[in-house]
């Protein structure tokens, strides 16, 4: 069984925790990393022989077109993470068209890769987004990796499948949640900063256990999440800064530990062997 290693591609200042403390207007002042802790990433996929998929903002692609290269030159897949962060539902139908259009130009531009799958920003395709499957089955995405079936303050869909599912009855579009584990009766991520701050036992059962339901797990994990000199945001809530910053130091070797006690492949490649499963 081989699971769906990704890698959402966003700055430090980018991520969902700071929306309210960095306006979006500052980010072209700011320091970016994001291309440094991107190849960091590429590296540690390298050491373990395993290839993945980088869900990647396009302001992100626009200012790294190299970058985007060097990813796909290195076997990995290029998907969709949105042009800036915006999630979902914050956005009107003809928005989020727009957005969807105006990322993948930028990526496939960049990359020389067709882009077919996407991810939305803080798992933000939910309840109150009816419409946007049906637009990215329009848009011609093969799959998005947008839900996460938990309760939390940023995100979540808890009435959603767990697994892979069709949401459209007239498209062949495939929703890939990202893998849950369960700790004394409540659903967590596994994934970013569950990852970091939870003992990596608990995502390593976590991908046993769906795997022996022959399914596949779905993880994903930041670049500024193997960083632990990126800048801090001081005026931001203590519950930002905690989820931003704890354990920074750990994540490099627990991401190692994690990827060569598994099988793991890009996320197109684990949705073309679903077959009659989603």
């Amino acid at each position: 069984m081989h699971n769906a290693m990704s890698v959402d591609v966003e700055d430090w200042f980018q991520v969902g925790a700071f929306e309210k403390v960095i306006d979006r207007g500052d980010w072209e002042s700011l320091p970016s990393r994001v291309e440094n802790n991107t190849d960091a990433v590429i590296d540690l996929f390298g050491a373990a022989g395993v290839k993945a998929t980088f869900f990647t903002l396009g302001w992100v692609a626009e200012r790294h077109p190299a970058l985007m290269r060097r990813i796909a030159d290195a076997g990995h897949e290029i998907a969709s993470h949105g042009y800036d962060h915006k999630r979902v539902f914050t956005m009107t139908p003809d928005e989020f068209r727009a957005d969807l259009r105006r990322t993948r130009s930028l990526l496939e531009d960049a990359s020389g890769q067709k882009v077919t799958g996407y991810r939305a920003p803080s798992f933000s395709i939910d309840q109150r987004t009816p419409w946007a499957h049906p637009i990215l089955a329009e848009e011609g995405y093969v799959y998005s990796s947008s839900v996460a079936p938990v309760v939390h303050d940023h995100y979540g869909w808890p009435e959603a499948s767990r697994f892979a599912f069709r949401p459209l009855s007239d498209s062949a579009l495939i929703e890939l949640p990202v893998t849950v584990t369960e700790i004394v009766g409540r659903r967590m991520v596994t994934g970013g900063g569950f990852f970091r701050l939870l003992p990596g036992a608990l995502s390593a059962h976590a991908v046993r256990t769906v795997n022996a339901q022959e399914r596949p797990a779905v993880f994903y994990f930041h670049p500024w999440e193997i960083d632990p000199g990126q800048p801090r945001v001081r005026n931001a809530p203590f519950k930002s800064q905690f989820r931003q910053y704890s354990r920074l130091g750990a994540m490099a070797d627990k991401l190692s530990t994690l990827l060569k006690a598994h099988r793991w492949t890009r996320t197109d490649q684990v949705v073309a062997t679903l077959g009659e499963r989603a």
